[in-house]
C-alpha cells in the first residue's frame, strides 16, 4: 500500500520535478523486470504473450465469420483487416522465437502428474507449429488464389494455381481447429493449477 501512496505521489509532483519523474521510472523499472528469471517472465515476455493473445481473440472469430460471408465490400474490407493481422501474428511470432532463444523459460514449477512438464512444453512448441502453419498457410492460400500480398515491405505476388490455393485453404482451417483446441489445453493447465495446487500460474504472466 505503501508503495503505491509513493507511487501517486511522485507521480503528482513528476510534472512540476524532473528527478521525481527518474525516481518513478527508476521504481518501475526494479519493479518491473525486463526479461525473464527461474520465477516470472519478464515485462518482454509478458508483452510478447498478451499481444498475440489480443491478436488470436480478434483473429480466429473473425476468420470463421468470413467462411459464410457473401462476396461484397464488407467481405473485402474484413478480409484485408484479416490479412493485416494475420500477417502482424506472424512477425510477433518470429520476434518471440527469436527472443526465446536468448532468455531463460520460468520453471513451470510442481507436477500434478508424471511428464507433465512434457506435456506443457510440446503444448508450447505446437501453439507456435499451428500459429506458423496458420498464417503462412493464409498467405499461401491468397497468393495462389492470383492475389498481390502486401507484407508490410513489399508486395509479393506469385504465378495462380487454384488446386494449391484450395489445399492451403484446406490446412489453413485445420490448423485453426488444432489451435483453437490446444488454447484450450492450455487454459485447462493453468485452472488445474490454480484448483489442485493452489498455484497461481496465470500470476507468472501478468
Amino acid at each position: 500500500m505503501r508503495y503505491i501512496i509513493r507511487i501517486a505521489q511522485l507521480g503528482h509532483s513528476c510534472f512540476h520535478n524532473t528527478d521525481s519523474f527518474k525516481i518513478l521510472f527508476m521504481i518501475f523499472l526494479n519493479r518491473m523486470k525486463l526479461t525473464n528469471n527461474s520465477r516470472e517472465y519478464g515485462f518482454i515476455s509478458k508483452t510478447f504473450h498478451w499481444l498475440s493473445a489480443a491478436a488470436l481473440i480478434l483473429q480466429i472469430p473473425l476468420g470463421f465469420y468470413l467462411v459464410d460471408l457473401d462476396f461484397n465490400e464488407t467481405r473485402l474490407t474484413i478480409e484485408s483487416i484479416h490479412v493485416v493481422v494475420g500477417l502482424s501474428i506472424f512477425y510477433l511470432t518470429i520476434l518471440r522465437l527469436i527472443y526465446k532463444i536468448f532468455n531463460p523459460t520460468p520453471s513451470l514449477g510442481n507436477s500434478i502428474f508424471p511428464g507433465q512438464r512434457l506435456i506443457a512444453k510440446m503444448n508450447h512448441v505446437f501453439l507456435y507449429i499451428t500459429i506458423l502453419t496458420i498464417t503462412i498457410s493464409g498467405a499461401l492460400k491468397k497468393l495462389f488464389n492470383g492475389e498481390i500480398l502486401d507484407l508490410f515491405f513489399f508486395n509479393l505476388e506469385i504465378k495462380d494455381n487454384f488446386e494449391l490455393a484450395e489445399l492451403f485453404y484446406d490446412i489453413h482451417i485445420i490448423a485453426n481447429y488444432c489451435l483453437i483446441a490446444l488454447i484450450s489445453l492450455h487454459i485447462l493447465a493453468v485452472i488445474a493449477h490454480k484448483v489442485l495446487f493452489k498455484e497461481n500460474l496465470l500470476k507468472r504472466i501478468l
